[in-house]
Parts: structure tokens; sequence; C-alpha cells
């Protein structure tokens, strides 16, 4: 099969990795990729966001399948167009997508399908923001609240304030990312306490199948401090959730969010991607993504046993049911090393040392921000610049193997979490 990967980060450099261990695998492309991921792939160089012009790449090449790696395209309708093409691709459709991509919608949709969620306000002005906050809603002036953008922010547009005077400092910045969704609003929610879960799976439409439970680490500084990031760190592990609370999320959250999706004409076929929670009263949702997360996709594919295309294929056919999915047992760890000056505007252009030529057995350089200038040297190019992974029997291990990992990479200003997993 001609496979078609779209994006450009440790993600799709994941996703690429598993895709290029199938038997069933041609020829591979990514568009637009990075240094690492040309190891495995032809790059071509047509932005995520091109829709149109992926979508006559994949007619010319005979694309037999495409996989959509991050929530721009998802947002913009890339389902929707190779869909009305007859052409192959593993995402949900633009309605479907509005799950992430306006915070607003999915908060009402959780509201509609009597999904535990915390409690909201959205507001369309800063000043209905500053009444809603003195209205009593989210308790006293030393109450913390969450203050988030309606719109995709990259991972980057959710504050959580400790108090009002903070709350209202973060609508100037979430107003700053709302203006980039129509509907411009920023949501209010109760500040809500507990254990962050991520819990993703596949879906047909109708079935699904659960990935290992996950948990990352946004902010950009040991001990959860420091603005948020695109996450700079993840782990997998199985005691993560007691059966008991996936049974609880399965029935309280998974399956309700599915049939809403049904009810409300948008079956969802892709990857869901539920954060989470674990409060003293049960599993609460914080937000839906409707694609792989970074770094957590690095972490869980790296346990995946199955073939990803024969996965992809009953995504679309609808016979997800049928198929038992194999993962290895144990846990898995990503590091995330990124450029000074991250999440800021970080510095690139720095030549990367230490990177092993080949692949170390169970441990894995997933590249998210590199270049190349010729051809043997890796470069930075972007904030989040590779992510270390590995797999053990154990957590303890898989973390411990991950930093010695990390310990043999290094560039000027290089920075990463030394507390991941902890």
């Amino acid at each position: 099969m001609n496979i078609l990967v779209i994006g450009s980060g440790g993600r799709e450099h994941a996703i690429c990795h598993a895709i290029s261990k199938s038997s069933r695998l041609l020829k591979l492309y990514c568009a637009d990729g990075n240094a690492g991921i040309g190891e495995l792939a032809e790059l071509v160089n047509i932005k995520p966001d091109q829709i149109n012009e992926l979508a006559d790449f994949a007619v010319a090449h005979t694309i037999d399948l495409t996989f959509v790696g991050g929530e721009v395209p998802l947002s913009q309708g890339i389902v929707d167009e190779f869909e009305s093409r007859g052409l192959r691709i593993i995402g949900p459709s633009k309605a479907a997508a509005r799950l992430e991509s306006s915070k607003v919608f999915a908060k009402e949709f959780m509201r509609r399908h009597e999904i535990p969620t915390a409690k909201y306000r959205a507001a369309y002005t800063t000043d209905q923001a500053i009444a809603f906050l003195q209205s009593g809603t989210f308790g006293d002036q030393d109450s913390p609240v969450v203050v988030k953008a309606d719109g995709l922010a990259a991972g980057k547009g959710v504050v959580v304030a400790a108090d009002r005077k903070s709350a209202m400092d973060a609508f100037g910045a979430m107003s700053e990312l709302a203006g980039n969704a129509a509907s411009a609003q920023i949501v209010l929610e109760e500040c809500i306490f507990g254990k962050e879960i991520s819990l993703l799976m596949f879906c047909d439409g109708e079935n699904f199948a659960l990935m290992p439970p996950t948990r990352d680490h946004k902010r950009i500084g040991e001990g959860d401090t420091g603005p948020n990031t695109g996450g700079m760190g993840t782990i997998t592990d199985d005691q993560l959730l007691t059966s008991q609370q996936t049974e609880t999320i399965i029935e309280t959250i998974v399956k309700p969010t599915l049939a809403g999706c049904v009810s409300e004409g948008f079956p969802f076929r892709g990857i869901l991607f539920l954060g989470l929670m674990m409060t003293e009263n049960g599993p609460s949702l914080l937000e839906y993504n409707v694609r792989f997360g970074d770094p957590e996709t690095q972490a869980i594919l790296a346990r995946l046993e199955t073939d990803l295309i024969e996965i992809c294929e009953s995504m679309i056919d609808g016979s997800l049911g049928k198929h038992f999915i194999r993962w290895r047992k144990g846990s898995s760890a990503c590091i995330v090393l990124a450029s000074e000056n991250y999440p800021g505007k970080p510095r690139t252009g720095d030549v990367i040392s230490g990177i092993p030529n080949a692949e170390v057995t169970d441990r894995y350089i997933f590249h998210a921000g590199t270049d190349t200038a010729d051809g043997k040297e890796f470069l930075t190019s972007g904030g989040r610049v590779l992510g270390v992974t590995a797999v053990a029997d154990d957590l303890e291990t898989a973390i411990a193997w991950a930093y010695n990992g990390v310990s043999k990479i290094s560039w000027p200003g290089m920075q990463y979490r030394r507390d991941i997993g902890k």
C-alpha cells in the first residue's frame, strides 16, 4: 500500500515508524515531515493545511491510505475533502472535529449527553467574563478558575488561574487566541481536583478499542511549574487506571460520546482522545482531542504490536469490533528535549550531538523539530526537538532507560524535565 502521513512533528514520526513496520507497506510519504521522518519516508513539500494540494497529491500518487496527524487540517475539513474524492483517510469529519476545535461546542455537547464535566460559562467579551467571575458561579475571589480560549491553540490555550486577579490577567491572552476562532469566545470553568489521565482510543463510528492510559507533563518546569507547553514528556502504564475506573469511564464518557456523535449526525471515526480528571467523585472529562496527542503518541505506539495499517482499515470499514489489538505488556516513557527559550521563541539552528546511528532495542528517538543542512548532521528547527522514548517491563525501568538515552544527546541550550513520571 502507498501511505501518506500528514504532519511534521514527533507524533508523525512515531506514526511513520509504526507504519514502516507493516509488511503491507509499499511506499511511505509524509507531508511535510522533518529530518528524522525523512529517514523513513519520502518528504512532500506540501503543508498540512493545504488540503486541496494534498488531495491532488494523493490522487496523482495512488495513495491507498492517508493518516492525519494534527488538529488543524481536521478542523478545516480535510477528511470531507478526501472522502469526496473517494480517498481513504484516517480522521473525523469537520463536524466531528468540532469536539476539539471549539471548547464551547464540546462543553455543550457534554451537557446535552450528560457526560460528567466541570461547570462552565462562555463569554464573548472580557466584561462578560468578569461579570461571570463576580457572580459567584466559580466561588469567591480566592478560588481558582480555569480560563480557556475557544479555538485551537496548540496546547497553550488554557490557564489555571489561582485567583480572580490571575484569571483577569489571562483574559487578554485568551481573547487573542480565541480571536482565531469564528466565535471568539472565552470559556470559564470550575477548577476541579484529582489526578489527570489521558485515555485514547481507535474508533470506527460505533466501536472503539482503548489504548494504554497515559499521563502527560504539560508545564515547562520541574514540579509542574512555569507556562504550559505542547507537552514535555509522557508515560504509559496500565496501573494508571484500575479496571473499575476504566469501566466507569467507558460507561459514563466513552459510550455516551460515541452515541451522541451518531445521534447528532457525525459518527466519530479516527482517534479520540479524552483528557480526564480522576476526582474523588469519579472521572470528569476535561476536554476532547480528535487525534493522537504529542508526545502521547510516541509512548503509546512504542507498545503497539498489531499492524497499524490493519487497524486503520478496520476503522474506515467499521470492523474494529472484530479485531483484537495487541499491546506489549509493561510501561513506556517519552522525554521531550526542547530548545533554549521554549515555549517562547526558540533558539534554532544548533547542531545536535549524540543521536545514535541505529535504533537501540526498546528505545526510540522521535524527531519533532529537526532539519539537516548537509544530510549528515541534524539541526534544531523548532521548540520541541526530540522525544526520547523507551519501553520496559515496568515504569521505573522505562523511565531510567529513556533518561539514559537523553544523557547521550546534547546541543547548546537544550532543556528537558528531569521528573517525568514522578
